[in-house]
C-alpha cells in the first residue's frame, strides 16, 4: 500500500497558528474522549476481583451467602469449613460434626460463600470462578488484551480506508455497546467472548483519537497533544474507575456506568472534522481546504485564496514490512524494539492491573496507580527534550526493576505489605515513564518511510506483553513475591535492551531523524496510521 505524502503540510496550513480556537477544541474534545479508554482497560481490577469465599455447609445449600454472614458473620468459621477455601472437612451422617477423621476432607461440592464486604457480585462470584476454575480469571483478562492486538491490526487499515473520523465514532460505539451487551451475559463464555470485542473497540478507538488530532495540529502543538492532553485523558479516565467503583459495587451496574459516557460524545460529530491530511491523501482536495478554511474562520484569521495545489499532493514509492529487516541497522532496531515492547507492556500493565492484589484500600491502590500515571505523564513532558533519550529510558526503567526486586529483600513480619505496597507503586512510576515515551524514542530511530509499519510492529509486541501478564499474577496464588520477581527481572532485562539501543541511536544512519521532533511526521495508527508519538498505547 502506498502513502500519500502532501508535503509541507504544516508550512501551508501555518496561517492557523497553533492554539487558535480550533485547536483548543479538537485538542480538548479528543482528549476527554479517551477518558472511557482510560477506565475500560483496567476495569477488569473490580469487574474480575476475586472476594474472600469459603465452602457453602451441605445443609445451607439453598441459602446465599449475604443470609449466612448476617446470621453467622463471614468470619464466623463453623467445624465444617475446611483448611483452605477449596476444601470443606466431611460431616457425619447428620450433617452437623466432622466424621470421625478429623483431617478428612472433600471438595466443595455445594459450592462457595463469597463475601460482600467490597462486593454485592464480580464475575468470580457469579460464576464460581475459583479453586479449579480460577485460572479462567486471567484467561478473561488475556482475552480482553487479545482483542486489542486485533485492534491493533486492523483499526489503521479500516481509518486508511474510511476515514479517521468514521472509525473514531463507530469505535467509540462499538466500545459502549459491546460493554453494555456484556452486562447481560449468562455465562463466563459470553462474557469473555465480549471481553474481546470491547478490548477492539478501546484500543481502536484509543488509535482512531490519537492520529485523528496529530494530523490536525501543527508540529509544536501536536507535542502538547499527544505527550500532554491525549495522555492525560486516559489518566483522568483511569483515577475515575475507582471512583464508580466504590459507590457501585455490582460489576453489572459498574459496566453500565463506564459504558454509558461514551454516548455523550456522538453529538461532538458536528464539531469534530476529518482528517486533512487524509482526505488530500483520498484525492479530496476541496474538502480538505473546506476544513482548513472553517478551521480559519474559528481562529478568525484570512486564509489564502488558494491553500492547496495539485503539486501538494504525490504518491510515494511502496514499502512492506520485509524493509524492516533489509538493512543491518534498521533490523537491530526493530528487533530491540520487539524485545522491549514486549517487556515494558508486560511490567506496566501487571503493575497496573496488580492493584487487588496490594495490602490495604483497593479503591485507594487504584487511585494511587491512577494519579502515579498523571504526575509520570506531566513530568515526561517537561523532561522529553531536556534529558538524553536513551538515558531516561534506561534510568526509569533500571529503577523500576530494582525496586521491585528489592521487594524479595523485604523480612516476613507485620510490615511487610506495606513495604511491598509501597515499593510496587514507587516501582510503577519508572515503568509509566518509559512506556510513555518509548514510543518517541524509537520513532527517533526508524526512517520516515516504514515509521508507520515499525510502530506497528512496537503496538503488536505491547499487546503481546499484556497478553502474558495475567497469568503472571495469576502465579501470585501461590507465590505473592513471584510476579514481582519476574516484572522487576523484565524490567532490568529491557533497561539492558536499551544500553544496546544507545549504540543504534548514536551510530545509526537514521540519527538525523532524531534532530528533528518526533511528531514531525503525520503517521497513523498500526501499519499506517499510528502516530510515531505513542505515549501509553493502552
Amino acid at each position: 500500500m502506498s502513502n500519500g505524502n502532501i508535503r509541507d503540510f504544516d508550512e501551508i496550513t501555518s496561517f492557523l497558528g497553533d492554539y487558535g480556537l480550533f485547536q483548543i477544541l479538537v485538542m480538548v474534545l479528543l482528549s476527554v474522549s479517551t477518558m472511557p479508554a482510560g477506565y475500560m482497560g483496567v476495569i477488569v481490577v473490580f469487574v474480575s476481583d476475586t472476594p474472600e469465599h469459603y465452602c457453602r455447609s451441605p445443609n445451607s445449600s439453598s441459602r446465599n451467602g449475604t443470609e449466612w454472614e448476617q446470621e453467622n458473620g463471614f468470619h464466623d468459621r463453623g467445624s465444617w469449613m475446611g483448611p483452605g477455601s477449596c476444601s470443606r472437612y466431611k460431616l457425619n451422617e447428620n450433617w452437623t460434626e466432622k466424621a470421625a477423621g478429623f483431617n478428612d476432607t472433600e471438595q466443595c461440592l455445594d459450592g462457595w460463600v463469597f463475601s460482600t464486604d467490597k462486593y454485592t457480585t464480580t464475575i468470580v462470584s457469579e460464576w464460581d470462578l475459583v479453586c479449579d476454575n480460577a485460572w479462567k480469571v486471567p484467561f478473561s483478562t488475556s482475552f480482553f488484551f487479545v482483542g486489542a492486538l486485533i485492534g491493533s491490526f486492523i483499526s489503521g487499515h479500516l481509518s486508511d480506508r474510511f476515514g479517521r473520523k468514521p472509525v473514531f465514532f463507530f469505535t467509540m460505539i462499538l466500545q459502549t455497546v459491546t460493554a453494555l451487551i456484556q452486562v447481560t451475559s449468562v455465562s463466563w463464555v459470553m462474557f469473555t467472548i465480549l471481553n474481546c470485542l470491547r478490548g477492539l473497540g478501546q484500543i481502536s478507538n484509543f488509535i482512531a483519537s490519537l492520529v485523528l488530532g496529530s494530523e490536525m495540529l501543527s508540529k509544536s502543538a501536536r507535542v502538547t497533544y499527544i505527550l500532554l492532553g491525549h495522555s492525560l485523558g486516559f489518566g483522568f479516565g483511569y483515577a475515575l474507575l475507582p471512583l464508580f467503583a466504590y459507590f457501585i459495587r455490582g460489576w453489572r451496574m459498574l459496566l453500565v456506568a463506564a459504558a454509558l459516557p461514551g454516548f455523550l460524545f456522538i453529538p461532538t460529530w458536528c464539531l469534530i472534522p476529518e482528517s486533512p491530511r487524509w482526505l488530500l491523501q483520498k484525492g479530496r482536495v476541496e474538502e480538505a481546504e473546506l476544513v482548513i478554511r472553517k478551521a480559519a474562520q474559528w481562529n478568525r484569521v484570512p486564509a489564502p485564496e488558494v491553500i492547496f495545489r495539485a503539486g501538494d499532493y504525490e504518491e510515494e514509492q511502496t514499502y512492506t514490512y520485509m524493509d524492516l529487516m533489509r538493512t543491518h541497522n534498521i533490523r537491530n532496531i526493530t528487533i530491540l524494539a520487539i524485545i522491549m515492547l514486549i517487556s515494558v507492556a508486560m511490567v506496566y500493565y501487571g503493575l497496573s492491573l496488580n492493584s487487588s492484589n496490594l495490602h490495604g484500600n483497593i479503591y485507594l491502590n487504584c487511585f494511587i496507580s491512577a494519579a502515579i500515571d498523571i504526575v509520570v505523564y506531566v513530568a515526561t513532558w517537561l523532561l522529553i527534550d531536556r534529558a538524553p533519550r536513551p538515558t531516561l529510558l534506561f534510568t526509569t526503567l533500571m529503577f523500576c526493576g530494582i525496586m521491585l526486586l528489592v521487594i524479595k529483600l523485604v523480612p516476613e513480619g507485620m510490615y511487610m505489605p506495606i513495604m511491598v505496597q509501597v515499593l510496587a507503586l514507587v516501582g510503577k512510576t519508572g515503568v509509566s515513564a518509559a512506556y510513555c515515551f518509548i514510543y518517541v524514542f524509537f520513532t527517533e530511530l526508524m526512517p520516515t518511510v516504514v515509521r508507520n509499519m515499525g510502530l506497528g510492529i512496537c503496538a503488536t509486541a505491547a499487546r503481546i506483553g499484556a497478553i502474558i501478564c495475567p497469568y503472571l499474577l495469576y502465579m501470585g496464588l501461590y507465590s505473592k513475591i513471584l510476579p514481582y520477581i519476574i516484572f522487576g527481572t523484565a524490567s532490568i532485562m529491557a533497561a539492558a535492551v536499551s544500553m544496546l539501543v544507545l549504540e543504534q541511536y548514536s551510530s545509526s544512519s537514521f540519527l538525523f531523524v532524531g534532530c528533528i521532533l518526533f511528531c514531525s511526521q503525520c503517521c497513523g495508527p498500526d501499519s499506517d496510521e499510528e502516530n510515531p508519538s505513542l505515549p501509553v498505547f493502552h
